[in-house]
């Protein structure tokens, strides 16, 4: 018999997970530097593909959860039918493989969090020298258990007890934090550069697809769309909850997170930099690069900086543990699907990614390569979705979408359009020149130790691809759908 289900006691806890689940790491280091290296154009193509890919599917994965009731197997078994479960199965692994290594993520943040804290980050003699030495040891490990305990704990204690009182509190201090870093940002000498150079806009810039693919990327990556984990939230909504509307607050509510990220860090970094060539050198350091070692240095050199290290630093762990919720909820309810009780099932999650993530903790390589294989297959898993869509057609959820709207008129004509079309070529587009760069990385383009390799890459999604088409007929005799 399946367990009972728990729903969010309000819509504003409902709201605060899902954009819990949306605002990570991403938004904190790597939407600023892109911006930060295309400018005000990016920032048009990286708002419209919000709309043409990233709210398309998590509409349809809201629907899908609260239609079902049931974690990311289940719906696929029972969107695709039987013979397909492997299909969310990979959706299933892809998630879970990141959550392996963002509790590492979610580590390093906690790590840094405590240092700048302590009022110690910004008196590092070299913050470069601090990372090297930090991640070539054994404290990663430490910080990845301690961050994945903590994550564990609030969802070993329910969905409203955990992650709804949590998320209630965490995500309007989130926002707090990040406006207050920006109003600092923006209020420093020389920051005005920093603000035209983000919102400038060059319309030649628009000639390049670089500037297009980034922006669909950033969204696909940042929102969550396509991961299942807003499916899994909806689970727990409330039946009068309107999809759309929730949809859009997450969409938007993340945008505006990493705008305010933007405005916190690019015009630091002009201002404290020496001109646009020691500025663009920064921001081109990489996501590690820049939150570990630009941003402490930067810190380092700003009038009540460690104050301001300490914000940062914090909000970035924030971001962080709420997404790392979100993945370990996805995870916990596939096992609450195979009949288990909550408890238990977080136990063994916990215990399954404690084991899972060690590897990337201990190792930069082994971090890097899954971060690369696995970030890439999240594009894949957005294309199941979209086959969901065109299997189960889009009337099916026009009704949770538009309420009243029928199949016929303009708006679920533009709308087959998105789901049968656009959002197929929105997929290989990504896909294609992901892959494509990373053969302009390294000439091995199929040698295993090549961390970005194709067959480093096609190995891994492989390998998980045939173990689903193994186990498909085992998965749909002990699942739970119905009930």
């Amino acid at each position: 018999m399946a367990a009972a289900r728990e729903t969010f006691s309000s819509r504003f806890g409902l709201v605060a997970a899902t954009l819990g689940m949306a605002i990570g790491a991403g938004n904190i280091w790597r939407f600023p530097r892109i911006a930060g290296e295309y400018g005000g154009a990016f920032l048009i193509p990286w708002l419209l593909f919000l709309f043409l890919w990233s709210m398309p599917l998590l509409m349809m994965e809201f629907s899908l959860g609260k239609t079902f009731r049931r974690g990311v197997l289940a719906v696929f078994k029972k969107a695709l039918g039987t013979r397909f479960t492997w299909v969310g199965w990979f959706v299933a692994f892809c998630t879970s493989a990141i959550m392996f290594y963002y509790s590492v993520v979610s580590g390093w943040s906690l790590k840094y969090a405590l240092l700048a804290l302590s009022g110690n980050l910004v008196s590092l003699p070299d913050s470069a020298l601090y990372w090297k030495s930090f991640t070539g040891g054994m404290e990663p490990l430490y910080y990845h258990l301690a961050a994945l305990f903590l994550a564990g704990a609030i969802i070993y204690s329910g969905v409203v007890k955990g992650i709804e009182r949590f998320s209630k509190i965490i995500i309007p201090l989130l926002y707090v934090l990040l406006l207050v870093s920006a109003i600092k940002a923006v209020s420093l000498s020389g920051a005005e550069r920093g603000l035209s150079y983000l919102f400038a806009f060059d319309i030649s810039s628009l000639l390049d697809y670089r500037v297009w693919l980034e922006g669909l990327s950033q969204s696909a990556w940042s929102t969550g769309a396509g991961w299942g984990l807003i499916l899994t939230y909806a689970v727990y909504a409330r039946s009068k909850e309107n999809v759309t509307q929730n949809v859009f607050i997450t969409g938007i509510g993340n945008n505006l997170a990493s705008i305010l990220a933007a405005l916190a860090i690019i015009p630091t970094v002009f201002a404290l930099s020496a001109g646009v060539a020691e500025a663009n050198s920064a921001l081109e350091a990489g996501n590690q690069g820049l939150a570990f070692i630009v941003i402490p240095q930067l810190f380092a050199h700003m009038p009540g900086g460690a104050v301001f290290a300490s914000i940062f630093f914090v909000s970035l762990f924030f971001a962080a543990l709420s997404s790392l919720l979100a993945m370990l909820e996805l995870a916990t309810r596939l096992l609450i699907d195979f009949g288990l009780a909550r408890k238990k099932a977080v136990i063994i999650v916990v215990a399954l990614t404690a084991l899972a993530g060690a590897p990337s903790a201990l190792s930069m390589d082994i971090f890097n390569n899954q971060d690369w294989v696995w970030g890439v297959g999240l594009m894949v898993s957005g294309f199941f979705f979209t086959l969901v869509a065109i299997k189960m057609g889009v009337d099916f959820f026009l009704p949770q979408w538009f309420p009243g709207q029928s199949g016929q008129g303009w708006l679920p004509f533009l709308l087959k359009i998105l789901f049968y079309l656009v959002l197929p070529l929105e997929f290989i587009a990504m896909l294609v020149w992901w892959l494509y760069q990373s053969t302009t990385w390294d000439a091995h383009i199929w040698s295993l130790s090549n961390i970005y390799s194709l067959g480093n890459t096609f190995l891994q999604w492989g390998m998980i691809l045939l173990l689903g088409l193994a186990i498909n007929k085992l998965i749909n005799k002990k699942i739970e759908v119905d009930g």
